[in-house]
């Protein structure tokens, strides 16, 4: 039974299909989602809106850290080629650097909730536009790790293990 939970398929992983973007799809819709239920609360003083947002966050950054633990993992199976590795490094590095800031402005967000569940700053929705483009970055470049470099593609897997990419 060990044997099949350690086997690797014809995508290098030891399950049917990667479980990162799941997982990270979940994470950007809830950080968009939250961004723009602060945004609609800010704008319209409906302020059941700024719970929607919170709440969204909160989840978001418990879920950024389960995307993060399966990217490693599944990025340690990928067997990355020279011309890859670069983009991969970048895409390690703001995801982990998204995690810490996203528990922060939650931190922040619990904060600002607990004073004054009524108000958001702008300067708070100002940082959220700054997140929300970091993400739209990060999504770039796991798009650019797919569907330009091929990253746990069976075309790529086969092409790496027979030494066809450096």
């Amino acid at each position: 039974m060990l044997e099949s939970l350690t086997k690797l398929n014809d995508h290098n992983l030891p399950y049917p299909d990667p479980l990162h973007p799941i997982i990270v799809h979940f994470v950007i819709a809830m950080i968009l989602f939250a961004f723009v239920c602060d945004l609609i609360g800010f704008l319209t003083g409906k302020t059941r809106f700024f719970e929607v947002g919170f709440w969204n966050l909160f989840v978001a950054t418990v879920s950024i850290f389960i995307a993060i633990i399966f990217g490693q993992f599944e990025a340690g199976l990928a067997k990355p080629y020279n011309i890859v590795k670069s983009v991969l490094n970048y895409h390690t590095l703001i995801g982990w650097s998204l995690s810490g800031i996203l528990a922060a402005i939650t931190a922040w967000r619990y904060v600002l909730r607990s004073r004054d569940p009524q108000r958001l700053p702008i300067h708070y929705l100002a940082i959220g536009l700054i997140v929300t483009i970091i993400v739209g970055f990060q999504v770039y470049l796991g798009d650019e790790l797919v569907w330009v470099y091929g990253i746990h593609t069976v075309p790529v897997v086969e092409a790496v293990k027979d030494g066809l990419l450096p």
